[in-house]
């Protein structure tokens, strides 16, 4: 059989199996009875032993349906990831039509933009470090529109360029820079930049993870006027060396739906500029947050949030495949086995939960009362 499809890496959390793939960098979770297939093929010489093996087991299954599935589930894992391909520009100085500077960490960041459209993909979520001019820069971006491609360079040189329907792809790069700027950190140092955001009781740290419409972004807005500090909303950055969440200074997205909820609980809501990017995004406003006191916490919790309307607020404890089905399709995890393995260590150790909750009271208090049972 082939045992090159074999995964990498393997770990039994909780009664699943999370295991990766070098070759695709990928991560799939199957249950105890779908691993013992998978291990079955690997281990067996031939097809006429796998079938052996399975008919002592199951001897009424179908045999070669079977062998089909496990072939092809494993082909599937395996499948390398299609590189984007950059187009190559030499930079243009002409285009820096819009220069903002920001003060982020006692890093000065310059930032030029061609177009107002350009300049939405990354001030917003960094205005409120916005200064005034200043003799002295740290680092220089440049990011503009040229011939349908958005072009992003660091002090000159070309970091990557997308077509401009893909501009979330610029935007996650600029931030995978920033905070590697802000850190004194460089991009291998980091095993993942996690879709949820996390936050702080100034001791450690919960990573807050949901689909869209879910009422994260609500849920982790209110819980900084409770006593908690946002430590990264949205991009959430693991480092290998420490496997402690670092301070990403974007502030916090807010949609339209949410405006009304905010304005009541939060002082200076309403007086936030909207900023309305393209249709899909809709009607936006980003709140700022107090900065943590500290650059970075270990994360203990993540949390799948699931807001419901007049429903009891419950937590309960979820399986790690409901979690990373969530969390991994819009994250960036590093590639190097290394941080693979540091990755799978992580999570066996991880509170693996969800919130389901309509009432922000009751849902501070058991946010609360998950911070402190660690400290028992």
């Amino acid at each position: 059989m082939n045992n090159s499809l074999a995964p990498t890496y393997q770990k039994l959390i909780g009664r699943m199996w999370v295991l990766w793939y070098s070759v695709s960098n990928s991560y799939s979770i199957v249950d105890t009875d779908f691993k013992f297939l998978i291990d079955s093929y690997l281990k067996a010489c031939s097809k006429i032993e796998f079938n052996s093996i399975l008919s002592k087991e199951e001897p009424n299954v179908d045999i070669d349906q079977i062998t089909n599935t496990i072939e092809q589930y494993l082909n599937n894992c395996n499948i390398p990831k299609v590189k984007d391909v950059i187009r190559t520009s030499t930079f243009n100085g002409k285009k820096q039509t819009i220069t903002v500077l920001y003060r982020i960490n006692n890093k000065i960041v310059q930032i030029n933009y061609d177009s107002e459209l350009v300049q939405k993909t990354i001030h917003p979520a960094i205005a409120h470090y916005s200064i005034k001019e200043t003799q002295l820069t740290d680092i220089i971006y440049d990011i503009y529109l040229e011939d349908d491609y958005l072009f992003l360079f660091e002090d000159q040189q070309l970091i990557t360029s997308v077509p401009k329907r893909e501009y979330h792809k610029i935007q996650g790069k600029f931030t995978m820079l920033l905070l590697c700027a802000i850190h004194d950190k460089v991009e291998d140092d980091w095993i993942s930049t996690f879709h949820g955001s996390t936050l702080t009781d100034g001791n450690s740290s919960i990573l807050f993870a949901g689909n869209s419409g879910k009422g994260k972004s609500t849920l982790c807005a209110l819980l900084t006027t409770k006593g908690f500090h946002l430590l990264a909303d949205d991009v959430s950055p693991m480092l290998y060396k420490n496997q402690d969440f670092y301070f990403n200074p974007a502030a916090i997205s807010i949609k339209e739906g949410a405006f009304k909820i905010l304005e009541k609980d939060i002082q200076g809501f309403d007086n936030l500029p909207i900023v309305k990017f393209n249709k899909a995004k809709g009607n936006l406003k980003y709140l700022p947050c107090e900065h943590p006191n500290k650059l970075h916490y270990p994360c203990f919790a993540t949390i799948l949030v699931n807001y419901k309307a007049n429903t009891t607020t419950a937590v309960r404890k979820v399986t790690v495949k409901e979690m990373l089905e969530t969390l991994i399709p819009d994250s960036w995890i590093s590639p190097n086995p290394d941080y693979a393995k540091a990755f799978l260590n992580w999570l066996e150790n991880l509170e693996i939960l969800e919130l389901t909750y309509s009432d922000i009271d009751s849902a501070v208090q058991e946010i609360s009362n998950l911070f402190k049972s660690q400290y028992k």
